[in-house]
């Protein structure tokens, strides 16, 4: 088994492109890791008191007071896996603007199976799953690591997504503590919040000598309580919008089961490659992080 970085899917490749990036990836991109040695892991949750009014008299008795414990979050892994089956006269053949071909799949399916991990986060609502023999397993995704007063509906009816509704969801990341700066959601949401009614106000400078530029996009928004970056994402659940902040989550692996490649056992004239890793998530805390449901197009 050859464990593998993510640049390092197919040795002697010439076409760096192919490796997925931060654009292509920016929710696990932006993680830091955590290695577990159970399939099914835990984390505690802990909350910080708010400040009241405290003032004592010279000579005080101190007074006991409640103590909170701390609450167990859970998940599990997921295992997720690409198989290429390459021939050996397609091995053997000479291909127009490549050398070898075994490494431009390995390549393309290593990107594939990074997005497949990207979606699993983001572009699903999936509870946890523990799985059998004949049942994989899955690991909650995003949504189902939210506490359910953080998630916030974009109106009555899902529509295009309402200036107010992202106000509220920052304004309940505040109330709660929360330190977003990042909402990530679908490209077709990034180009609804140029559509907000205040941004006829709303202007960019421009400097430079040839300096030309239209500007039809909000990609910095800023409110009394902070400002925030919306980012786009291709593997999005369309209709979900993720106010978060990359501290509070976590991209959990298994011990020794990072992104790996195995040739597998001949069985004719071919070559098998299969290119797996095992996966999980976490977040610190589940009112951490607002979700915004029932965006939709306009």
């Amino acid at each position: 088994m050859t464990t593998l970085s993510p640049s390092s899917w197919g040795a002697g490749r010439s076409n760096s492109s192919d490796i997925p990036n931060t654009h292509e990836t920016p929710f696990t991109s932006s993680l830091s890791k955590r290695t577990v040695s159970q399939k099914s892991y835990e984390w505690q949750e802990d909350e910080q008191e708010g400040g009241k009014d405290n003032a004592q008299v010279e000579g005080f008795e101190a007074v006991e007071e409640d103590l909170t414990t701390t609450e167990m979050r859970s998940n599990t892994t997921q295992i997720f896996s690409r198989t290429i089956k390459l021939s050996g006269s397609l091995q053997a053949t000479d291909h127009y603007g490549r050398k070898d071909e075994l490494a431009r799949q390995i390549v393309k399916k290593g990107k594939a199976l990074r997005l497949d991990r990207e979606r699993a986060c983001v572009g699903v609502d999936q509870a946890s799953v523990l799985g059998s023999n004949t049942t994989p397993r899955r690991h909650a995704s995003v949504s189902k690591l939210i506490d359910a007063g953080n998630i916030i509906a974009n109106g009555a009816a899902p529509g295009p997504l309402a200036e107010t509704t992202l106000r509220k969801a920052i304004k309940k990341n505040y109330d709660e503590g929360g330190n977003a700066r990042r909402f990530m959601v679908a490209p077709y949401v990034a180009e609804q919040t140029a559509e907000f009614a205040g941004n006829a106000s709303r202007t960019r400078e421009i400097t430079g000598k040839s300096a030309k530029e239209i500007v039809h996009v909000v990609d910095v928004y800023t409110t009394a309580l902070g400002t925030l970056t919306i980012e786009t994402n291709r593997e999005m659940k369309t209709d979900f919008g993720l106010l978060w902040n990359p501290a509070d989550w976590k991209d959990v692996v298994l011990k020794g089961r990072g992104w790996f490649r195995e040739t597998l056992a001949k069985t004719g004239d071919n070559t098998k490659i299969m290119l797996a890793g095992e996966y999980g998530l976490q977040h610190a805390n589940y009112k951490a992080s607002v979700l915004v449901t029932g965006i939709a197009e306009g």
